[in-house]
């Protein structure tokens, strides 16, 4: 069992980390993701595309693993209004021009799974 919550908890903070990646590739389609009465949309995207590494990052080691995987947690709720903004107004993918309607409104529907998932491996 602490196999399978070791693996979980790296398969986790490897994906978390890819995803603060891709905030530095696709910053523009990241940045249409943000209701355009939002400021510095850009910096936004590039300031939770650090977070994700650094909270990523922060799992990887016992010491910090508990509060990362709060502070996480947390993350995940805050940008959950985005995820809802970009289904509603059927925002491209980041990384395309098409929009796909069932991952548009799958990532908001998944955001508690990916909660719970975080608090689960990093206890």
């Amino acid at each position: 069992m602490k196999f399978i919550k070791t693996f979980a908890l790296y398969v986790f903070a490897a994906s978390f980390f890819l995803a603060g990646v891709t905030h530095f590739i696709y910053e523009e389609g990241f940045a249409a993701m943000i209701p355009p009465f939002v400021p510095m949309r850009l910096e936004i995207v590039y300031i939770t595309g650090i977070i994700e590494w650094m909270l990523a990052l922060l799992l990887v080691f016992p010491q910090t693993r508990r509060a990362a995987g709060i502070a996480t947690a947390v993350f995940l709720i805050a940008v959950l209004p985005a995820n809802i903004y970009a289904a509603i107004i059927s925002a491209p993918s980041p990384w395309g021009t098409e929009t796909n309607f069932v991952f548009l409104w799958l990532r908001p529907l998944l955001q508690p799974l990916l909660i719970w998932w975080v608090i689960a491996v990093s206890k």
